[in-house]
């Protein structure tokens, strides 16, 4: 049929065709070029920034290549442990100790750090290797200090993907994941259905990863989160090896869960046995 299409139409859909062409190549350049600003939106705070908090807590700095990490350390006087908290890909260490009056009644020290350019840290994100190896240095500054203590990483959001492979490294008491998603690779599928693979240049594959971990293995998630729905943290229970729990929290979504007494309640159960009671 389109041989007897006037001259004129020929050309106008050969002209479409290419603008559509066009804006699909435009699209996928944009969508690769500001990932990681969709990914990881960091927000700054002013280096002379003045934390207040009604325990005791030190500003801890971690150099890794290029860069200084920031992290805070909260301490209980004899406590049954650590947990070492990384946070999700918004915020920064402001609005991530709004809840840490919870880990000194459950009788934990706290160590939570800030991604590059989050907060106090210098630098910007630049790959997913990057980051697993910040989360590990960070780690390593920590864990000397609690040798005779059981460590307990715990992973929220973005910082699941960390969390897991970090805990198939160094094995720690118990690993916590909080609002996982399978990878980042089928989220990002879910959210834009239009783009190739190979253009997410943080894959983040906790499913081929979670496998390998031996440590023991609690997932919370909200019923009603509709960013990371619970199919992904039901499937990361079925592909683990180790002995897994899956705590699901009614009614909760994606960044309202810590707010509801199934979770903390919840936590706090599961954090005092690994403390040894």
């Amino acid at each position: 049929m389109a041989k007897f299409l006037p001259r004129w139409a020929r050309i106008a859909a050969a002209i479409l065709a290419a603008l559509v062409v066009l804006g699909y190549a435009g699209a996928l350049g944009a969508l690769y070029f500001t990932q990681e600003r969709i990914i990881l939106p960091a927000t700054t705070l002013p280096a002379d920034y003045r934390f207040q908090f009604d325990q005791p807590f030190e500003e801890v700095w971690i150099p890794v290549q290029g860069a200084t990490l920031h992290a805070l350390h909260f301490k209980q006087p004899n406590p049954r442990g650590v947990v070492f908290f990384l946070h999700g890909n918004a915020g920064n260490l402001v609005t991530w100790t709004t809840g840490v009056d919870f880990y000194r009644r459950v009788n934990y020290d706290l160590f939570i750090i800030d991604y590059r350019g989050y907060g106090k840290s210098t630098g910007h994100v630049e790959s997913e290797a990057q980051l697993h190896a910040d989360a590990r240095a960070a780690y390593d500054a920590m864990a000397t200090l609690y040798r005779d203590k059981p460590i307990v990483i715990y992973g929220r959001s973005l910082g699941t993907a960390l969390a897991v492979s970090l805990a198939r490294d160094v094995n720690p008491r118990l690993l916590i994941l909080v609002s996982a998603f399978t990878s980042l690779a089928a989220a990002a599928a879910e959210a834009y259905p239009w783009a190739p693979a190979w253009i997410l240049k943080y894959p983040m594959r906790i499913d081929a990863v979670i496998g390998d971990v031996k440590s023991p293995i609690l997932l919370i998630h909200g019923s009603d989160d509709t960013l990371i729905p619970l199919a992904h943290s039901e499937r990361l229970k079925a592909l683990a090896r180790s002995p897994a729990e899956l705590l699901v929290v009614p009614g909760a979504g994606h960044n309202d869960i810590h707010k509801f007494p199934v979770y903390l309640d919840g936590l706090a159960a599961r954090l005092i046995s690994a403390g040894g009671g």
